[in-house]
């Protein structure tokens, strides 16, 4: 775990502060996420809450955090029997309301919920792939030509199916899938209810209970960072803590 961090910088016994240690530094990072409180609340024995934001932050612009949570996701599919990469998948999305007058925001129209809409995409355990944030007035199927692109960048081959609802259903969003290069042969299929009530969607409902997840961590039951790509980062740190809890 602490391999997959970034080398601690300075020399010990040298001139000029210590460096700090990174396992308290983590720990310290994801307290913040369970507890939901601002950095400059969390217990002093995490240390100084100006280090732990700093290196957040560092590590969300170095991308520290987006490589550890796929590291963690391919030992837990490999602890099942998975293989490394998933062939399937379900994205859907999900407006909150922001605490700050941060950037990106907007007001959904259905719902009425001012604030910002996380789109994501998850295997069929339900183990995050992609994220990304955006205003709530963002249409889905604008959201999805944000959040799939930077994902099938890093390579994918074996991403064959991806169960969607019906705000999906656009065909220049079918086009526009079946161009992707990385992809060729990635196929969409619409999952949606039907009646009134509470139904367990086939295959979606994997998404759904990812959202669930992330509301166990009081960080996320409101949007209170300033940046969209700030709050990326915190959803990749709570599927990291959970995923830390599983291979434990």
């Amino acid at each position: 775990m602490v391999a997959l961090l970034p080398e601690r910088k300075g020399r010990l016994g040298g001139p000029g502060r210590p460096p700090y240690d990174v396992r308290r530094v983590l720990k310290g990072i994801l307290s913040l996420i369970k507890r939901g409180c601002q950095w400059r609340m969390l217990p002093r024995e995490c240390g100084n809450w100006r280090t732990r934001e700093g290196y957040c932050k560092r590590w969300r612009r170095e991308g520290v955090w987006a490589r550890l949570r796929a590291a963690l996701r391919h030992l837990e599919r490999r602890r099942l029997g998975r293989q490394p990469e998933p062939a399937a998948g379900s994205g859907d999305s999900q407006s909150s309301k922001t605490a700050t007058q941060g950037s990106e925001g907007g007001c959904e129209g259905g719902k009425k919920i001012p604030g910002r809409t996380r789109q994501l995409l998850v295997d069929t355990l339900g183990l995050r792939l992609a994220v990304v944030v955006t205003a709530a007035d963002t249409e889905a199927r604008q959201g999805l030509g944000a959040l799939l692109p930077p994902y099938f960048a890093g390579g994918v081959k074996r991403r064959r199916k991806l169960w969607v609802e019906g705000g999906y259903r656009a065909q220049w969003v079918a086009a526009w899938v079946r161009s992707l290069k990385q992809t060729p042969q990635i196929t969409r299929e619409i999952t949606e209810k039907e009646g009134k009530g509470f139904q367990v969607i086939p295959w979606r409902w994997a998404v759904e209970r990812t959202f669930a997840w992330l509301v166990n961590d009081r960080r996320h039951s409101r949007d209170y960072e300033r940046l969209t790509a700030t709050r990326e980062a915190m959803i990749q740190i709570s599927m990291i803590r959970l995923l830390l809890k599983r291979l434990a």
